[in-house]
């Protein structure tokens, strides 16, 4: 398994949520993030002391963005052949095994990517040892 390559600090310019406003008031409004379209709305209207909606600023730096802690940038894999692609770029991707992968199949990828050197994020997933 390969190290990742350097890279500046990841930093995250707002690690809370932005929920949605009046999410906190009434049940039946969820607090996932909807743009206030309402003419009197203070939210809308960037009132000082009202929540902060999200904007281009809150983003993080382009170069490590989509980037994990450990350095890598996930890359979905479904079958041993999608780890071919990751063998040169090993410092930069790490393979995630996809959702509806057999545990047979997985064993097999998590078996190819220790050769190849190859990071795999969710190498514990279905996969049973008998004890």
């Amino acid at each position: 398994m390969a190290a990742a390559r350097k890279h500046i600090p990841i930093v995250k310019k707002r690690t809370k949520r932005f929920n949605r406003h009046q999410s906190d008031r009434y049940k039946t409004v969820k607090a996932a993030w909807r743009k206030p379209k309402g003419i009197d709305n203070r939210v809308r209207r960037r009132f000082k002391g009202q929540a902060v909606m999200p904007s281009i600023g809150f983003g993080s730096n382009r170069k490590t963005r989509h980037m994990m802690p450990s350095g890598h940038k996930a890359f979905l894999v479904q079958n041993t052949s999608d780890l071919d692609l990751l063998l040169m770029h090993n410092k930069t991707y790490a393979a995630e095994i996809g959702h509806a992968v057999s545990s047979r199949k997985r064993i097999e990828i998590i078996a190819k990517a220790k050769t190849l050197g190859v990071k795999v994020t969710n190498p514990k997933g279905r996969i049973t040892t008998d004890a």
